[in-house]
């Protein structure tokens, strides 16, 4: 005789249409027809009481109250729910860091337009000709400055370079009216009399100063504009179907069993959540790392790099190397004159202009750095609360937006009926999900929308490191494939700029290519695991062999 294992007989029972608790009356509908028309959907052929379950394909086929209609239905509606939980949440966090970028932008370009105004209404007095005749030139730097700000393709140390050579070339003629000047005679002069720095020191030290502050704040809101996209692309991706099945069983099935005050167990809805954002998990360690990034560089902005200081006293810098220039005027000319020859008398009268605008430099500055102080703590706030936004998204998304119910409660949901739910809670990631019990996800196809901005992450990432030493490093993307490995389990050298220079840039900014991703990491990652899916295969195959030797 043949005898059947007891798991037989248990499968059989638990698969049996069972009724809940209401005994053999079949229970009412109204709750779900209500819902079901709440949601827009039309009541015609939507059961009046329970009917037999055996259509279902996602629910539990016991007895219930949906049709195949409208469990298709209810599972549209609850991806289209879900997707739009996930958009508001990212939402949430694109206001943030826009936020922030918006009040640091209008901070810097504050403290910009103000030195180019005060620029602008002291120098006419001061200077006379040596300004009316060459305003272009003052508003030409300012001009570069907020083009370089705003991410153009300039080399920004060039263009401080351009400028004194253009004020040089200008006020040296001015200086020396009784003179007829070819610019083949500047071009010589401009040689000569740098060597013997006309401006002063002021040059110089404006270029390194200039340069590390602009670096800086340039790259900190380049930060919060790449974080913010990140968000509102990741937000966008679309659930899988696997997931899609997993969100209805979790939302709607328990409203079609007829328990539409039962709320979800907790873990339950965790255990469905991290399935779905398992991808979007995998954020999470670069995403820390630009969070940090950029809390490094508003130290910086705030600290030894001094922005507000910098940035608006240009002005001021300008007017001492006007003045470094008119003093030692004598002394640069002779040189001048030694070096390329005295130039042909000019045939027009000399001014005395320079004379009568002479005089010591008595600009003053407003400080905003209380301002700036602020900025940076609120900023500084707000980014350390969002470093776990990636990985703490499931918890919200059950708490607030599914409703899950309690922990500890045994009269929950479960995925099944009301009850306790034994399953233990996955880890977060793709790598973590491959014996996730409620939705199944292949840990060998990672998204290749996130994964590109986990590259997005790091790039810029990098950026910041870099900025933090003043150092401008900008990235070419020549990869046709940006399937990187995913985050990794350390800050990568090159990230924390550990391997980098410790003094300024003072060349061109460096253009790096980022190679084509081989695949490796992910192709790794899956390796690791597919012995055990290889191992569950020979077992299963053992055990139906060992059935027929029994038998």
């Amino acid at each position: 005789m043949r005898v059947f294992p007891w798991g037989f007989w248990l499968l059989c029972v638990a698969s049996a249409p069972a009724r809940g608790d209401s005994g053999s009356k079949a229970r009412s509908c109204a709750e779900v027809r209500q819902l079901y028309g709440a949601k827009g959907f039309s009541l015609s052929g939507v059961p009046q009481a329970e009917i037999s379950g055996e259509h279902l394909r996602i629910c539990p086929q016991g007895y219930t109250c949906c049709t195949s209609e409208m469990e298709e239905n209810f599972a549209n509606k609850s991806r289209s729910e879900f997707e739009a939980m996930m958009k508001e949440a990212g939402r949430s966090v694109q206001a943030t860091l826009t936020a922030q970028h918006r009040s640091f932008d209008s901070y810097f370009q504050d403290l910009l337009n103000k030195s180019e105004k005060a620029l602008y209404d002291a120098f006419p007095s001061m200077y006379g000709e040596l300004y009316t005749q060459n305003v272009k030139v003052f508003k030409d730097l300012y001009s570069e400055l907020r083009r370089y700000y705003r991410s153009s393709n300039i080399n920004l140390e060039e263009a401080l370079n351009e400028f004194w050579t253009r004020l040089l070339e200008r006020l040296f003629k001015l200086l020396n009216p009784q003179y007829h000047m070819t610019d083949e005679y500047l071009d010589c002069m401009v040689k000569h009399a740098e060597q013997h720095k006309p401006f002063g020191e002021v040059p110089r030290e404006l270029k390194v100063k200039a340069t590390r502050a602009f670096i800086v704040a340039r790259s900190y809101a380049q930060g919060f504009l790449v974080g913010s996209d990140v968000v509102r692309k990741v937000s966008q991706v679309s659930l899988s179907h696997e997931c899609t099945r997993a969100i209805m069983k979790l939302m709607y099935c328990p409203h079609c069993r007829g328990m539409s005050s039962v709320k979800p167990c907790n873990n339950y809805c965790l255990n469905v959540v991290k399935g779905c954002l398992a991808n979007q998990a995998d954020l999470s360690t670069e995403w820390k790392y630009l969070m940090d990034s950029l809390m490094g560089v508003a130290d910086r902005i705030d600290g030894p790099y001094n922005v507000d200081t910098v940035i608006g006293t240009i002005h001021m810098r300008i007017a001492e190397a006007i003045s470094n220039l008119q003093e030692n005027k004598d002394s640069i000319t002779s040189k001048v004159f030694q070096g390329c020859g005295n130039p042909k008398i000019s045939t027009k009268g000399s001014s005395s202009e320079d004379k009568k605008r002479r005089g010591k430099v008595t600009l003053e500055a407003k400080s905003s750095a209380q301002a700036l102080e602020m900025l940076v703590l609120d900023a500084k706030g707000n980014l350390t609360a969002l470093k776990t936004y990636w990985i703490t998204l499931p918890s919200i998304l059950c708490s607030k937006k599914v409703m899950a119910s309690s922990a500890s409660d045994d009269k929950c949901w479960n995925g099944m009926t009301k009850g306790s739910y034994l399953p233990e809670v996955m880890g977060d990631g793709l790598a973590n999900q491959i014996n996730n019990p409620e939705v199944e996800v292949d840990i060998t196809k990672p998204d290749m929308t996130i994964r590109q901005q986990i590259m997005q992450l790091k790039i810029m990432t990098n950026r910041l490191g870099n900025a933090n030493i003043g150092n401008d490093v900008d990235f070419q993307d020549t990869s046709d494939d940006m399937s990187g490995s995913g985050s990794g389990d350390s800050c990568p050298d090159d990230v924390c700029g550990k391997r980098l220079s410790k003094s300024p840039s003072t060349r061109q900014p460096e253009t790096h290519a980022i190679p084509k991703q081989s695949g490796h990491g992910v192709n790794g990652a899956s390796s690791r695991s597919l012995p055990s899916a290889s191992l569950l295969l020979l077992l299963s195959v053992a055990v139906i062999a060992a059935q027929h030797l029994w038998r």
